[in-house]
């Protein structure tokens, strides 16, 4: 073993609160092992070299955590007992589950090195070499006693669609403690549960999947892109254990789009023909038509123009050809209509077809309902907005963006901060150059601005 510089307190401080001895723990890590069929000879000379700062070899410490786990009767994590860390490497880690309980510790504790982490280029690609199968076996030899029924996993659903609709309206900033606190505290065990049935034991998984994929979309919408990432990633892993077909790929899908937004095309091609790949004939044709786009986008900003034109048409037949119910997880996009035209409107601003990419992006407005999607609404009208002052019609777009405003206006929202500021931006240009109504934009959003600071 190789000393570290300084004692685990870390650990000390758990093993103090299992209230347990060293010999204790050293028996207790031995059984672990041995229901993994491992034989360790840890005795209680070792845990005194783990807790002076040794550090334990091979799969021991996650033996250790899971001792700790069932004498504290509560998700004991590597990274509570200073034995691993939260570090993009372990992002797709054999146990999802403590996973979970380490993120939402970080996020309630507002742990500025996990809250300000970057995002990982490198992690875009993990999920396509993701082994599924030997993270279900470590799942479920974890299980322990409870009862689960369905009306459990009815109401995370519908809380989760609660927080969803607050989210849209609100921002990402508002509830993000509370969203993040019951997914660690009540869904996380929840799910170590033993389940009557295996239909269940999925709906389960498929409802905290979705839930995880809310809480990356909050962090995404505060440009807390490193803490996003997390928790796509938790959500596909979460995601798998439910419907590595449908599911999986959704998420897969998420992944994608937070490149995608943020420049970064690497991976993403391969990632959204995964994801297609995997649903194609177990998901519905609404949300195939979904997947469609995500890969016309993907395309797009690889400079594949030719194989983006092709998906997008492809989506557009398999929107108009599916009548049957879309995926509840695909559901949470909003209208199908919609989103499909958003995402087009994206791919053609990409590929500088700014007319086009204008006439989707009305008819993703026209798609949605008044008063429903406030953040989305307005971030679309923004980009609508562009695309008219590309083709040179700033006065319009200086209405467009006018109007945008409204659906600004006590949003927490990173994402909308940043557009305001581009919008202030683009207003103070326009009035020197006398643009009418850009005076009165570029005092307004500077207003919102200031209120928001």
């Amino acid at each position: 073993m190789a000393d570290r510089r300084s004692p685990n307190t870390a650990l000390a401080d758990v093993v103090a609160g299992a209230g347990c001895t060293y010999e204790v723990l050293a028996r207790e890590v031995r059984a672990v092992a041995a229901e993994s069929g491992i034989t360790l000879h840890t005795s209680r000379s070792a845990v005194h070299s783990w807790i002076s700062g040794g550090t334990p070899s091979g799969q021991t410490p996650s033996y250790i955590a899971e001792a700790l786990t069932r004498r504290m009767k509560r998700k004991v994590t590597l990274t509570e007992i200073g034995l691993g860390c939260a570090g993009i490497g372990e992002a797709l880690g054999a146990d999802p589950l403590a996973s979970a309980t380490d993120l939402g510790r970080f996020v309630m504790l507002r742990r500025r090195d996990f809250l300000s982490a970057a995002f990982a280029t490198a992690a875009v690609g993990l999920p396509l070499s993701y082994d599924h199968e030997a993270v279900a076996a470590t799942l479920r030899a974890a299980e322990r006693g409870g009862a689960v029924g369905t009306e459990e996993v009815a109401t995370v659903r519908q809380l989760t669609e609660t927080f969803r609709s607050v989210d849209d309206r609100l921002g990402g900033g508002h509830g993000l403690t509370m969203v993040t606190a019951y997914l660690t505290d009540t869904v996380v065990p929840m799910l170590e549960a033993r389940f009557p049935s295996e239909p269940l034991r999925r709906s389960a998984f498929g409802a905290a999947a979705t839930l995880a994929c809310l809480v990356g979309w909050k962090h995404h919408d505060l440009g807390r892109e490193g803490a996003a990432q997390r928790y796509y990633l938790l959500g596909f892993q979460l995601a798998c254990e439910s419907d590595p077909g449908g599911h999986a790929a959704w998420m897969m899908r998420a992944l994608t789009h937070q490149a995608l937004d943020l420049g970064h095309p690497q991976s993403c091609v391969g990632l959204a023909d995964e994801a297609l790949r995997r649903a194609s004939g177990r998901v519905d044709r609404q949300t195939e038509s979904l997947l469609l786009v995500t890969c016309a986008r993907a395309y797009g900003a690889s400079g594949e123009g030719e194989k983006a034109a092709a998906a997008l048409l492809s989506a557009e037949d398999a929107m108009l050809a599916g009548d049957d119910a879309v995926a509840s997880y695909a559901a949470a996009s909003g209208p199908v209509t919609a989103t499909i035209a958003s995402h087009t409107g994206k791919t053609l601003t990409e590929m500088r077809d700014h007319g086009a990419a204008e006439q989707h992006y009305r008819t993703a407005l026209k798609g949605r309902a008044p008063g429903t999607y406030q953040r989305t609404h307005g971030l679309t009208m923004v980009n609508l907005g562009r695309s008219v002052a590309a083709q040179h019609r700033y006065e319009e777009a200086v209405a467009l963006w006018t109007r945008s405003l409204d659906f600004m206006d006590g949003v927490i929202s990173d994402r909308s901060h940043k557009e305001l500021r581009s919008i202030r931006s683009t207003a103070a240009g326009y009035r020197r150059r006398r643009i009418p109504g850009a005076d009165a934009l570029n005092q307004r959003a500077t207003d919102l601005l200031r209120a928001q600071a």
